[in-house]
């Protein structure tokens, strides 16, 4: 049985966002460039990118529903099914996974009662895990509506998931002011963010990782380099005399795969 056409947006809807969509791809000087902009616009009217939303990308752009499906099924960013108020991220990343973000996750999946990606019975809060919320130094981290919340704990967390379906006033780490996921999008479109403050805040990197530039800039001390237990303090080494590490070395054999092993190289045997 044929599927049937995505319906239109009501009339009125359709209106409004024919012309912000007129905005957006003005910007641009091939209207295919507008695409992931309106996969945002359409998120925010809701909540996800529905079937009526990709039609009316596709209608925007003279594209057809596949190519605008492709797109928006290939990002993250964009939901494929309703979601809650507020998309809470937990990285479970190398770093972020030893210093406590498994716990984290595991402990929020439980607090919660959801699974993976899956939203509260309020409606309020979905769950995920992201591999990198690009934080490393404040890790673990987790991210609400793309807001960075950093040093979490177990308990913390918890908190912050609590007061966020208690419609609690709660204040990102370092950035803007948090909004719902909705009005996330719409800002992810293009239009300007009207949240108190949000001009002012910034959401750049924090202190811890700032070092490096400050040390290159010659704005805080050289770093220490600790010895061996038991051995004297070395010198930094001088720039191209950096020992390789036993990736980078050259390897005359396959001893690190006992499952294939290679005799002696031809070098070797003479």
């Amino acid at each position: 049985m044929p599927r049937l056409p995505a319906p239109d947006y009501p009339a009125d809807v359709r209106a409004r966002l024919d012309a912000d969509a007129k905005e957006i791809i003005g910007r641009y000087p091939d209207s295919r460039s507008a695409l992931l902009p309106l996969l945002h616009l359409v998120q925010a009217e809701d909540g996800y990118v529905t079937r009526t939303g990709v039609r009316f990308c596709a209608e925007s752009l003279g594209l057809t529903t596949a190519e605008v499906t492709a797109v928006s099924t290939f990002y993250s960013m964009y939901r494929r099914k309703p979601g809650g108020d507020y998309q809470v991220g937990v990285c479970t990343n190398t770093l972020c996974a030893v210093m406590g973000g498994d716990a984290i996750y595991s402990a929020l999946r439980e607090h919660l009662d959801v699974g993976d990606g899956e939203t509260t019975d309020d409606g309020k809060v979905t769950l995920e895990h992201i591999e990198c919320n690009a934080a490393c130094d404040f890790a673990p981290v987790l991210m609400v509506n793309w807001e960075f919340f950093d040093n979490q704990t177990v308990e913390s967390a918890k908190q912050l998931v609590d007061d966020l379906r208690q419609g609690q006033q709660v204040a990102p780490t370092r950035g803007a002011p948090l909004c719902t996921h909705r009005e996330t999008s719409r800002i992810l479109a293009g239009f300007p963010d009207e949240r108190d403050g949000a001009v002012e805040a910034t959401g750049g990197a924090g202190h811890a990782s700032l070092v490096g530039l400050r040390l290159a800039k010659g704005e805080a001390p050289q770093p220490r380099v600790v010895s061996p237990r038991g051995g004297s303090p070395k010198a930094p080494p001088q720039p191209g005399s950096e020992h390789l590490s036993s990736h980078d070395a050259p390897q005359q054999t396959s001893a690190s795969d006992p499952e294939h092993p290679a005799g002696p190289t031809a070098e070797e045997g003479e």
